[in-house]
């Protein structure tokens, strides 16, 4: 690869010393291990940093190489990932683990690439930080440095050719991770902290960093409603198995409720483009489904939503 050289450089001079010195002290980034890199990456999309952690440390104590992940049945895996949502990306993670046990862990950004569920984003974070290829990461805090330091509004190719242009060769996964920092806490969507920015002086949008990048158009929010079941007895709680296809396949839920018994309480769970509104009432077991101790629940995958309920009530704790 060999990119065109662009005058408007980001100056890694300045970025990665406030990095080192700067950077939120995070597990993955005591690491250099490409399967727990990979790891935190599934993780971490679509969802926030400190939400991830525990679950990352759990999920890496169950399963600590790809070897145990791959030999793993699914409702396991699926049950140490309980509570983070977006369920397809375990079983893609457990899919990718089943062939690189089979053929071998990669060690580049093809080899990352060629696997099932890692995109161009995944493959460059792991090739870079974990085997020193310079492949540059483009994500929402990239795209948004970006477009700030350059005073455009760029697409996500032609931030992907900046970034190329920048990388430096010898230190790509710093540079990487320094660049995503920098999004995360420093030129924050609302509010920049322009003050505290190693690369301010470069910035052509620092005047108005508000014009940059352009508002996304977003999706609508759908309102739908919610009415689920809780029947318990001799402290267990009744839950049925979600055997539809998609994204809760093989989870474990609350039934449905038509809205009779005692009203316990209500909670908000929002996936994607919809916002739940589910209301929670007593009820009675009925139909196909199986008794839980809060002890069983621990090794069994339950939907996220389902979780936040019998949080609610007490059944479980946070």
């Amino acid at each position: 690869m060999s990119p065109t050289r662009y005058a408007e450089a980001v100056d890694s001079e300045q970025l990665l010393p406030w990095y080192r010195r700067e950077a939120r002290d995070l597990p993955w980034r005591r690491t250099r291990d490409p399967y727990a890199i990979w790891v935190s990456e599934i993780m971490l999309q679509q969802t926030r940093v400190a939400a991830v952690i525990p679950y990352y440390e759990r999920f890496l104590r169950r399963f600590p190489d790809v070897g145990t992940l791959a030999r793993a049945r699914e409702e396991t895996v699926l049950a140490h990932w309980s509570g983070l949502g977006y369920y397809r990306r375990a079983r893609m993670l457990h899919a990718a683990a089943r062939q690189a046990a089979r053929d071998g862990v990669p060690t580049s950004y093809d080899g990352w690439r060629a696997l099932p569920g890692i995109g161009d984003y995944t493959a460059s974070a792991i090739a870079s930080i974990a085997h020193g290829e310079a492949e540059p990461v483009v994500d929402g805090n990239v795209e948004r440095v970006v477009s700030r330091y350059l005073a455009a509004h760029p697409d996500k190719r032609e931030t992907r050719r900046r970034m190329e242009s920048w990388i430096p060769a010898d230190e790509p996964g710093d540079f990487n991770q320094a660049v995503m920092e920098l999004g995360a806490t420093v030129c924050l969507p609302r509010a920049p902290r322009c003050d505290a920015c190693p690369i301010v002086d470069g910035c052509r949008g620092r005047h108005e960093p508000e014009r940059y990048p352009a508002a996304k158009v977003r999706p609508k929010v759908r309102e739908v409603e919610r009415a689920v079941k809780l029947a318990r007895s001799k402290g267990r709680v009744f839950l049925r198995r979600n055997e539809k296809t998609g994204v809760l396949e093989g989870m474990w839920d609350l039934p449905p409720s038509r809205g009779g018994g005692d009203a316990l309480g209500e909670v908000r769970h929002g996936v994607l483009d919809r916002s739940y509104r589910i209301s929670i009432h007593a009820g009675r077991a009925t139909g196909t489904g199986r008794w839980f101790t809060p002890k069983q629940l621990e090794s069994v995958p339950l939907a996220t939503a389902a979780r936040k309920c019998l949080r609610l009530v007490g059944f479980i704790s946070a």
